[in-house]
């Protein structure tokens, strides 16, 4: 039971310090959904996603108004879609009324955005993962609400170059068929290592095959907790650094864990994981960067960034296993430089490079996420950056991601403008030496030898 000084502690936390549960995702299995007729795909995918989901904005509404903590997103993940069309769909423009049958329901129970437009080819592409992805550009173009997301690679598997060299191209694809709005379909597309299959975070979430029918999973986030705290009590020495950030870590984590329990026994639908990860937004001191900076850096990206970030990210871990017996997803401390204003700010000041950002990665979860590069950057320096990525991932085990946006008609210092949580991004400068005939070889990056333990 809470005593009277954690209940006052919460809601300072949350009146002051921005804490929020930043999403609700349920998890829907579309297994059962597949079929050999289209038509007959989307109705029961568009049927199953309504029926199961209906329900899920208004239970959250409630949770947030009873208890007084902000919820602030509500979704769903999907299976990945690449397996329930491989036996209906002929053509990319079939996955295409798959997309638009899921962003109807989507919209119909009201939801922020549905993540599963996705194909996991870490090792090779089937023909129905090929016309998936081909679809992507058109898919994220027509649509509202759905979220695409591809995994080229895994500690298990290597990388399939193949896939990375194709997702270049359709990133640039996608920035073009959007052009009207900043390229924001790009901000609707990641590219994975080693993709966890309970991720609630968009727009990478989908819903993994060793997943129940349905699941729970909450991502809980606070940045502006953690550095109020830090500002507070000086933290002195590392070690008491580290205790700090630990302990700032439970409290946020305990409060997802109420909000996920509450959702899972209103929903009557398990509950997963609890995702630890810190989420920043664009509002003034919900920022990770802000956090580094409280720790004694002048700037995000000065010398020392990375350690702050690898402390940051290992405490908010050992603070958050403490508070949840279910810990999943990611997990981790967020680097997006569009959602994060004192990371824009960094960027702004000369202080924070795509290369520094690439370093940082290392580190701490995702990876490099929501960043607004030149239009004209060629899809194989696109691959190229994804090729990194994913070889920090692969060797270090663990996930990284890459969402870039090279925002049509915009070059190095403009500012490309997404709006709400997405929030807006300086176009930052790529390295211009080019690496198109390394991509170009194509076949497969293979594990490295510590993948091999059985």
């Amino acid at each position: 039971m809470a005593d009277i000084f954690e209940i006052q502690e919460t809601n300072r936390m949350i009146d002051e310090a921005n804490l929020d549960v930043r999403t609700i995702t349920m998890g829907i299995s579309l297994l059962d959904c597949a079929s050999d007729d289209l038509s007959r795909t989307c109705g029961k995918i568009a049927d199953k996603v309504r029926s199961k989901a209906g329900s899920l904005v208004r239970t959250g509404d409630e949770i947030a108004q009873e208890f007084g903590i902000p919820v602030v997103n509500k979704r769903v993940s999907v299976t990945p879609v690449s397996l329930i069309g491989a036996g209906c769909c002929r053509s990319p423009e079939d996955y295409v009324k798959i997309a638009h049958a899921l962003d109807e329901a989507a919209a119909d129970i009201g939801i922020n955005f549905l993540g599963g437009y996705s194909a996991l080819v870490s090792k090779g592409m089937t023909q129905a993962d090929r016309m998936l992805i081909d679809s992507i550009p058109q898919a994220l173009s027509e649509t509202a609400i759905i979220c695409s997301s591809v995994n080229v690679g895994s500690t298990r598997t290597g990388i399939d170059m193949d896939a990375v060299k194709l997702l270049g191209e359709t990133i640039k694809e996608t920035a073009y068929l959007t052009r009207e709005a900043d390229s924001i379909g790009c901000a609707k597309l990641v590219v994975f290592c080693n993709a966890p299959d309970d991720n609630p975070f968009m727009a990478g979430a989908f819903h993994g095959v060793t997943e129940a029918d349905t699941v729970i999973n909450v991502g809980v986030s606070g940045p502006g907790v953690v550095k109020r705290a830090i500002e507070e009590r000086g933290a002195g020495d590392f070690g008491q650094l580290c205790e700090l950030v630990k302990r700032t870590a439970f409290k946020i984590t305990r409060v997802g864990q109420l909000v996920a329990q509450e959702a899972s026994r209103r929903l009557n639908v398990p509950f997963g994981i609890i995702d630890l990860s810190l989420a920043p937004t664009p509002a003034v001191g919900d920022s990770v960067a802000d956090i580094l900076e409280a720790m004694g850096l002048e700037k995000a990206g000065a010398p020392g960034t990375t350690a702050a970030l690898a402390l940051l990210n290992d405490q908010v871990k050992k603070g958050g296993i403490m508070a949840s017996s279910y810990v999943g997803g990611l997990s981790g401390a967020f680097i997006p430089v569009s959602e994060d204003q004192e990371m824009i700010n960094s960027v702004k000041a000369g202080a924070m490079s795509l290369e520094k950002l690439e370093a940082m990665t290392c580190v701490c979860s995702v990876g490099l996420d929501m960043i607004a590069i030149p239009g004209d950057t060629p899809a194989s320096t696109i691959s190229g950056i994804i090729a990194d990525e994913m070889a920090i991932g692969m060797i270090n085990q663990k996930t990284t991601a890459v969402r870039l946006i090279p925002v049509y008609g915009k070059k190095a210092g403009d500012t490309a403008v997404f709006g709400g949580l997405l929030g807006y991004a300086p176009v930052m400068q790529v390295n211009p030496f080019s690496c198109r005939d390394f991509i170009e070889r194509g076949g497969r990056i293979p594990a490295p030898v510590h993948s091999f333990k059985n």
